[in-house]
């Protein structure tokens, strides 16, 4: 066995030892660490941004993107973002414990069926330290031991995000093998992670293409995929003007860099064309770059002709593709045919097309009159996420402490045995 391989299966047995004790901590323990590790994540926050300069500096001498370079910075604010995070979840019910179902049979026997802990789970992510945080809470909560693998580009980020959790952990008399980093920057890390399907029993990756398709392609234990995020925003025909307006705005260009991101506008063929045109006119004077068909290139004249792979490109800067479409069917279809299955959001007044919309097309999240940037756990009630998954096996949309909990069934008996 070569050394990095021993590394990981060393970190692995220790996170599976510890899982089990983790799974009988009180949840007011859990809470109280929480808290903690928010308080100390305030507390440090000028140390945490000064680490963070090093892994920027170093990201933009190798000219990353600046998409990738905003999802990479931390500031106060989003320091602050980050310690609510933990909070939030603090205050979450418990989600270990719960008789998600029971049935008394005939015989007398009870069965229930109810939520229990995964065991560990395996997070690799790229320049995004604060899923450094997010993660190990969600796992805290939800009683599993998890192993981190952030990206080189964030590594100093993560570890002392890491550091300050190992920390709060060994004050509360919690086991630091409960959230485990690999600090190795380098890449036959992440393939001995995917080997290790005895310690760990399910692989989280948050990336970009190339590290979900490896991970798709290498893992050994089940994976809870996060695909890009081609979002896209279709405005009906019925749509409120201020709403066709003010909500593409901010679905694009509020953050660019994020999955949440529409990448492609939809305007129906018979909304108001003053309407189209200031929809377009607004995101085009606030700096978004429009790619688009003939039809949306009438609209405006500074829309450049889109590629057949624009449809299906994932920007993530301040760049949009836009078709004009003939009715809520083709939408769907369009959306179906090129999108990630991420978000999709309509605008409209019609309340049987936006149902017909939600129902028929299919991604993790479908909105109505509402930006695509809301598609986060957070925003959604569940203190954070630790991803959006696009398929459709146990997890869908926000990954968050439901998500991050399986079954098991008990049987209450009293004595009952089975006739031949």
């Amino acid at each position: 066995m070569d050394q990095t391989q021993h590394m990981i299966d060393d970190l692995g047995r220790k996170a599976k030892s510890s899982s089990a004790a983790l799974r009988l901590t009180s949840c007011d323990t859990i809470n109280r660490t929480l808290n903690q590790i928010a308080s100390a994540l305030k507390e440090q926050a000028d140390r945490i941004i000064e680490v963070n300069m090093k892994d920027l500096e170093a990201a933009k001498e190798k000219k990353l993107s600046e998409a990738l370079l905003d999802r990479l910075t931390l500031n106060i604010d989003r320091i602050d973002n980050i310690a609510k995070a933990c909070e939030d979840i603090a205050k979450l019910p418990d989600p270990v414990g719960h008789v998600l179902w029971e049935n008394e049979r005939p015989n007398g026997l009870k069965i229930q069926r109810v939520s229990v802990p995964i065991g560990v789970l395996g997070m690799i992510y790229e320049s995004r330290p604060n899923v450094t945080v997010d993660a190990a809470a969600l796992c805290l909560k939800s009683r599993n031991a998890v192993i981190l693998r952030g990206g080189s580009e964030s590594l100093y980020s993560s570890l002392a995000f890491h550091e300050i959790i190992q920390e709060t952990l060994d004050q509360n008399n919690i086991s630091k093998d409960v959230v485990s980093m690999i600090s190795t920057p380098d890449r036959e890390a992440v393939g001995a992670l995917l080997r290790a399907h005895r310690y760990v029993d399910v692989m989280i990756p948050r990336g970009g293409k190339g590290l979900i398709e490896r991970v798709q392609s290498e893992a050994r234990m089940p994976v809870f995929s996060h695909l890009d995020g081609i979002c896209h925003v279709y405005i009906h025909e019925s749509a409120r003007e201020d709403i066709a307006i003010e909500v593409p705005l901010n679905a694009k260009m509020r953050r660019t860099g994020i999955c949440g991101a529409m990448e492609t506008l939809l305007i129906d063929q018979n909304l108001n064309p003053d309407i189209a045109r200031k929809s377009l006119e607004t995101l085009l004077d606030a700096g978004c770059d429009i790619v688009g068909d003939k039809m949306a290139q009438r609209l405006d004249p500074r829309i450049c002709e889109a590629s057949t792979n624009d449809w299906e490109t994932e920007y993530l800067t301040n760049k949009l593709s836009c078709a004009v479409v003939n009715g809520v069917d083709e939408a769907i279809q369009h959306i179906n045919t090129f999108g990630s299955h991420h978000t999709d959001s309509i605008l409209c007044e019609d309340g049987n097309i936006a149902t017909k919309f939600m129902n028929e097309v299919d991604s993790a999240i479908t909105m109505h009159n509402t930006s695509t940037q809301f598609a986060d756990g957070g925003e959604f009630g569940l203190g954070a996420e630790i991803g959006i998954a696009t398929g459709k096996m146990h997890a869908r949309g926000p990954v968050g402490l439901e998500q991050l909990c399986t079954y098991k069934y008990k049987v209450l008996g009293s004595g009952q045995t089975r006739p031949t």
